[in-house]
Formats: structure tokens, C-alpha cells, sequence
């Protein structure tokens, strides 16, 4: 008691505790030269990136609507050169792409998918969300497909509130361009085999519809909506689903959640948020942990609720202050162990296909990290 009584233990704040103890250092940029093609399809709109640490190979979806090639995803070789201890990326080698196939066996006609994310699964497949096309009534998906062939493989089941519709005179489902953009699954690296469950997590990029706050409070945080999915041999399910808060925007400025990563068990995540205004393009990076956050799988509409506990975040990096141009960073990924041990992150950006655009990979050594499963 006594000797208890004279020790000075250490205070540990509530973010301390929720939080892990992480750090980026920037490491470099390399830029994919603008007429890079592979087998007569140009290899831009890169939006989401995964990587798979068995094979050392990146796997990257490009967000083209199937209107200058089908819907694809490429596979990437990254080299990194350690000169004097200083990791940069050399160069990105494009060795594959692959075509998205439908249920019928064909490739998806123009103007019917609007791919943005990504993740890799440990039974040789890739699991590819569409943000869907609002405007024209075509719903989003999150669908499953063969890593090698592109071959539809199935489709998880979206709640009907994400289904551009109208309803009573008021549209509900995801908006316009800004439906199922993030997308991560766990175990990252793949610790466990295909035949044990796995996690899948999805966001949009926005809210919903039915979730935008009235005109006046426009300052008030826009909640993206989170979704949780258990995959296994029965049929996928939908454990739960929380609400995101993207940052406030200044004024003249859109901001929208883009990717997300993985970092463990825990409910701990990376969140990438990309913004565009006056000032040019942005990006911020976050922690996030989920415990805690309340289960929004049954409230469709959030406008007049309250006492819902969203996720929470901490500001990690605003990539402004690396002082270089940005472009559009949509896709994020953990990538290779550096040559000192570290876990490497790496950011890719998506040009949408102009000539005033570029595509852009950033990579950091993400500090602190607890890898995977």
C-alpha cells in the first residue's frame, strides 16, 4: 500500500487508450507517365489499390465505366531502390490486366458499372464494389470475382436503403458518384486459409440520400455509412453497420471518404478522405476504431434521430503539409515490409481519365502498425 501509494503512475487519456500509436514517414512519389497502355487499354483511373504479400504483387482497378476498355484491374510489380538506407519507388511495371466478367460470362457494356474499390481475398478472388450510376436508376453492388479469369463469382446483399429510388417524392439510396467507394477486408496478407470466415468491410463515399442534413446545417458532419461483412462457405452476411464522419469541408470544397485498410481485429482502421475545391486537390489521413459505435443496420433514414454514437477518427496525416502537388488519391493499401522491417503504405490516385491529371503513387512507412489477423 504504502509503496503504491508513493509511485507516480502513468495517465493515459481515453484517445490514448481507443487509439494505437501510429506515425507516417514519407518516403516518395513516382508518376505512371500518361500514355502508359497495357494489351490496348490505357492504364489510368486507378481507383483502389491492394496488395498481396505471398505473391509481392499490387492488384489495381481502374474506375473506367467500360468506355475506353471493359472494366479491369491490373496486376503491378512496385520496385523500390534503398540507396544509403533511402527507400523510393523506382518504378510500377504493369504485367497483367484482367476483365471483369458478368454472370452471363461477358464483360460489363458501357455505362452499366462504375467500379471504385477493391480488396483481395484469400481464396484466389477479388471482391470489386459499383458505385452504381444513381442518375439512371442503376444500383450499386459489392460482387465477388475469380483473381485469374475475372469470372463472376457472386454478389453480397445490399440493404434496399442503398437503391437509388424515389419515394414519396424524395430520393433515397446512395447519390450520384459517391455510393460504395472504400473497400478492405481482413485478414490483411491472408494469416488464415480460404477455408476460415473472413471480414469485409465497405463505405460510401458520401451519405445517403435520406441521411443529407437539411441545407442549414451545412456545417454539421456528413456521415458516410460503414458496412461489416462476414464471408465464409454459407451464404455472406451482414453483421452490422455504423456511420462515418467526414470532415467538414471549407467553403467551395467537397470532401468524401475513399478507401479504407485493415490494421487489425481490434476495429482499428486507416480511412483515407479526399477533397477538391479552389485550392486544388486534398487528402487526409486518419486512424479510426470502431468499437463503440452504434449499430445503424436497422435505422434507414437519420434525419431527426439523435444519441447515435458515430466512428471515431484522429487525424493521422493531412498530405498538404508534404508540400508537392497532389492529384485525386482514391486507393490505399498496406504494401511490402521495407528493407528495415517497417510496413510500407502505399497511395495511388485517380486521373479520371484527363489530360490535366496525372497518376500518382505515394509511399510511407507506416509506424507502430499491428499487422493483420
Amino acid at each position: 500500500m504504502l509503496l503504491l501509494a508513493g509511485c507516480t503512475l502513468p495517465q493515459v487519456s481515453a484517445e490514448e487508450r481507443l487509439f494505437l500509436n501510429l506515425s507516417l514517414d514519407f518516403l516518395g512519389e513516382y508518376r505512371l507517365p500518361s500514355d502508359t497502355s497495357f494489351e490496348a487499354t490505357p492504364v489510368r483511373g486507378l481507383s483502389a489499390i491492394a496488395y498481396d504479400r505471398q505473391g509481392d504483387r499490387f492488384y489495381a482497378l481502374s474506375d473506367d465505366r467500360s468506355e475506353f476498355a471493359p472494366a479491369r484491374f491490373y496486376t503491378l510489380k512496385l520496385n523500390l531502390s534503398n540507396d544509403a538506407g533511402e527507400v523510393a519507388i523506382a518504378g510500377v511495371e504493369v504485367e497483367r490486366v484482367t476483365t471483369l466478367l458478368k454472370e452471363d460470362g461477358e464483360p460489363f457494356a458501357q455505362g452499366t458499372i462504375d467500379p471504385e474499390g477493391l480488396a483481395l481475398s484469400p481464396r484466389q478472388t477479388v471482391f470489386v464494389s459499383s458505385e452504381g450510376i444513381a442518375s439512371e436508376g442503376i444500383p450499386p453492388f459489392i460482387d465477388e470475382f475469380d483473381l485469374v479469369t475475372g469470372a463472376w463469382q457472386q454478389r453480397l446483399p445490399i440493404p434496399d436503403r442503398y437503391i437509388p429510388k424515389t419515394v414519396d417524392e424524395q430520393p433515397q439510396g446512395v447519390q450520384n458518384n459517391l455510393g460504395f467507394e472504400a473497400l478492405t477486408l481482413n485478414p490483411g496478407g491472408f494469416s488464415t486459409t480460404w477455408l476460415e470466415p473472413f471480414r469485409l468491410f465497405a463505405a460510401t463515399e458520401s451519405a445517403l440520400e435520406q441521411d443529407r442534413q437539411p441545407s442549414e446545417e451545412a456545417a454539421q458532419p456528413v456521415y458516410s455509412r460503414f458496412l461489416h461483412y462476414l464471408i465464409g462457405d454459407e451464404l455472406p452476411v451482414l453483421i452490422s453497420e455504423h456511420l462515418y464522419p467526414n470532415d467538414v469541408p471549407p467553403p467551395l470544397t467537397v470532401n468524401g471518404l475513399t478507401e479504407l485498410v485493415v490494421l487489425d481485429q481490434g476495429g482499428h482502421f486507416l480511412s483515407l478522405e479526399h477533397s477538391f475545391g479552389i485550392a486544388g486537390a486534398g487528402a487526409r489521413i486518419f486512424e479510426i476504431a470502431t468499437g463503440g459505435a452504434t449499430d445503424t443496420s436497422g435505422i434507414p433514414e437519420l434525419n431527426g434521430l439523435s444519441g447515435i454514437e458515430p466512428i471515431r477518427k484522429r487525424l493521422l496525416l493531412d498530405l498538404a503539409d508534404l508540400n508537392i502537388p497532389l492529384d485525386n488519391l482514391e486507393g490505399m493499401t498496406l504494401g511490402p515490409q521495407l528493407p528495415d522491417g517497417t510496413q510500407s503504405l502505399l497511395l495511388v490516385s485517380d486521373d479520371n481519365f484527363s489530360p490535366d491529371q496525372f497518376t500518382q503513387f505515394l509511399l510511407f512507412r507506416l509506424n507502430g502498425a499491428r499487422r493483420g489477423a
